[in-house]
Formats: C-alpha cells, sequence, structure tokens
C-alpha cells in the first residue's frame, strides 16, 4: 500500500510540472502572438531602399543596349571620385561586348545581374523565369569572374512568383527609391532637379547607360555636387544593404 502511495505521488508531481510548463509556455505564445511571425518564413521581396537616418546613398546604373553612353559615364564616376556604385547589366550585352564589361570590373564597380532577355518576366512561365536567370548568372559569372548576387528584372517588373524564384536561385530583388528617368527624351537640369529634389537617406537611385541615357553623364557631376554638399556617402547596393545588418537599419521592401 506504501509502495502504491509513494508511485502516484511521483506521478502526480510529474503531471503538475509538466501542466505547469504548458501553461507558461502557452502564456508566452499568447503575450507574443503578435510577433510570432518572426519565426515564420519571410515572404520574398524587392528591396527599394534603406530605413536609415544616415546620408549614404546607392548610384546604380542599368544597361542593356548600346556602347557610346558607359565609358562616358564610368569617366565622370572616376573624375567626381566616386568608388562606389552598382550596374545592373543584361547578359545578352555582356556577352556582346565583354570589354565594356571588364572596364566596370576594372573600375572597382559592383556588377549585378539585368537578367538575359529584356522582357516582362512576370509574363513568363515559371520554368522560364528560371532559365532567364540562371542563363544570366552563367554568362555575367563566365565575363565578370564574380557571381552576381543581385538582380535588378527587365523593366522593373515582377510578381510573388518571380520574387520567390529569385529568391531560390539566392539573388535579392534591387529595385530603386528614386528614378531619374533618365532613358526618356529629357534635358540634364531635369535629370538633377528630379534626383536631387527626390532622394533620401538610405536611397536607391535608378540611372541607365544604356544608349537612350543621353544626358546622364552631364547631369552627374551636378548631381554627385549637390548631393555632397548635403552630406551624402555614395555606396555600392551591397554596401548600403551590409551597413544596414551592421547598424541595425532595415530595408523597404514590396
Amino acid at each position: 500500500m506504501n509502495y502504491f502511495f509513494v508511485f502516484s505521488a511521483d506521478k502526480i508531481k510529474k503531471y503538475f510540472f509538466l501542466a505547469l510548463a504548458l501553461v507558461f509556455a502557452l502564456g508566452v505564445i499568447y503575450l507574443e502572438r503578435e510577433n510570432i511571425n518572426v519565426f515564420a518564413p519571410q515572404e520574398a521581396s524587392a528591396i527599394y531602399k534603406v530605413n536609415t537616418n544616415e546620408n549614404v546613398i546607392a548610384l546604380t546604373f542599368d544597361i542593356s543596349w548600346g556602347t557610346e553612353r558607359l565609358e562616358p559615364i564610368l569617366q565622370t564616376l572616376k573624375d567626381e571620385n566616386i568608388t562606389s556604385a552598382t550596374f545592373f547589366i543584361s547578359s545578352v550585352w555582356g556577352q556582346a561586348h565583354p570589354d565594356l564589361v571588364q572596364k566596370i570590373k576594372d573600375a572597382g564597380y559592383e556588377i549585378g545581374s539585368h537578367g538575359h532577355k529584356h522582357t516582362n518576366y512576370s509574363e513568363l512561365e515559371n520554368d522560364e523565369i528560371r532559365q532567364q536567370i540562371q542563363t544570366a548568372h552563367s554568362i555575367i559569372t563566365n565575363i565578370a569572374g564574380t557571381e552576381p548576387n543581385l538582380i535588378r528584372l527587365p523593366n522593373g517588373d515582377f510578381d510573388k512568383r518571380v520574387l520567390q524564384i529569385a529568391s531560390d536561385l539566392n539573388y535579392k530583388v534591387i529595385q530603386w527609391g528614386t528614378d531619374a528617368n533618365d532613358w526618356q527624351d529629357v534635358t540634364a537640369e531635369q535629370i538633377i532637379a528630379r534626383v536631387t529634389e527626390q532622394v533620401q537617406p538610405g536611397d536607391i537611385v535608378l540611372l541607365h547607360a544604356s544608349d537612350s541615357a543621353k544626358q546622364t553623364h552631364i547631369a552627374l557631376p551636378t548631381i554627385i555636387e549637390q548631393l555632397r554638399s548635403n552630406n551624402y556617402t555614395f555606396v555600392s547596393v551591397s554596401e548600403l544593404l551590409h551597413y544596414t545588418e551592421t547598424n541595425g537599419n532595415t530595408v523597404i521592401s514590396k
């Protein structure tokens, strides 16, 4: 009889502590219910800017066709002592002009992917989206000698499928916070005004180095001068993202 009593008391004690632990766990879950999504898989997204009060911005240049505009832009960046910027190159363009890709690399600028065919990826089937990104990756890697991990999709076009496939292929999709609209029929003064009046700390600025961007290299010196006068520092996109990690800032994504 005594043995039965001792055994039952031990079991009761065990179940009591189990029940207590369960109540505690449920209490924690209830109190943290609004933050529980931190532990859930995050949906793939595109990055537009960095949320920071520090005056850092990334100048980025898309290029998918032509040979006349890149070198004047590179020369302008050199003359203005801009050592960090990011060029998103179409692999079709890069394949046709490996010497120009090499000039971007030799200047020390970051090279990202601008995809393969310059078409809206949201209109493609999943397999073709994957093929476009992988084809561009292979070509750019072979030409530049480094593997890109940033992509700006052609025309800035994407949907949730495109974002997820890019993420599965270890790419960050990079959009922009300020669009210079320099590929349109605009003057250098209009480009300058658009950038300098819209730019904010942590911004990613969209410019172009294709032949349609006829005024970009003319507008750049004034853009850089005005932004510097406002104490802006110029970094690459990867540096901007790394800056957020080391300073506890967050990215603005959609």
